[in-house]
């Protein structure tokens, strides 16, 4: 997992404790900081799709109706809440306890992977985008959605003594930056908007086709 075994317990502990009021916390964040932004990812899944870190299910209303989604989440409290709102919602939706570094699935499994503020939390953010890369079919689709490095300096500083807080508690990182990873995995990127001084980033990536003469 990219960490020791206490540590992990305790950052899955920490999310337990924060199901709860996860959703009224990124409430108020993305009505600042991206709003509209779920939606923008969201509408761009097709097929087969997985969500990484599903968190309490916040995505589940924003898929269009012909997906077919699979979601994994490493806190059980987190998947409790997220199983509620398939249901009270009546949407159907595999949804599995799971690691994002060690994907429970075969390889070229899923038309589109969505990770939405998830990859700042995960120990090992490279091997979980490296897997993503993993369980996509040629051709498919990586979609991201996360707070990032941001490209202002005072803003950076302020995201540094942030971590200094946040990482040892929950092992949330506010200064990642997930697309240089994405290119390393082989995919292409399609789309990126990144605003809020670069605090926010979403993509689209592409896994290749594999080529008519293979």
């Amino acid at each position: 997992m990219g960490v020791d075994g206490d540590r992990a317990q305790r950052w899955r502990a920490y999310w337990d404790r924060s199901a709860s009021g996860y959703d009224k916390m990124m409430g108020r964040f993305e009505r600042f900081m991206a709003p509209g932004s779920r939606k923008w990812v969201c509408s761009r899944a097709e097929g087969e799709v997985l969500e990484v870190a599903i968190g309490t299910g916040l995505n589940i209303p924003a898929y269009r109706s012909d997906v077919r989604l699979t979601g994994i989440e490493w806190s059980p409290q987190m998947l409790d809440l997220a199983r509620q709102r398939a249901r009270d919602l009546d949407v159907p939706v595999d949804l599995r306890e799971g690691d994002a570094q060690d994907l429970p699935f075969p390889d070229a499994t899923f038309d589109t992977v969505v990770c939405t503020f998830g990859l700042c939390a995960i120990p090992d953010e490279e091997q979980a985008i490296t897997e993503m890369a993993r369980v996509l079919r040629p051709g498919g689709k990586l979609l991201l959605l996360d707070h990032v490095e941001s490209t202002s300096w005072p803003a950076r500083l302020v995201q540094r003594a942030a971590d200094l807080v946040a990482v040892p508690l929950g092992g949330e990182h506010f200064r990642r930056r997930p697309l240089p990873l994405v290119r390393a995995a082989g995919l292409e990127l399609e789309e990126t908007d990144r605003f809020k001084l670069g605090i926010v980033e979403r993509l689209s990536a592409r896994k290749p086709a594999v080529s008519s003469r293979e």
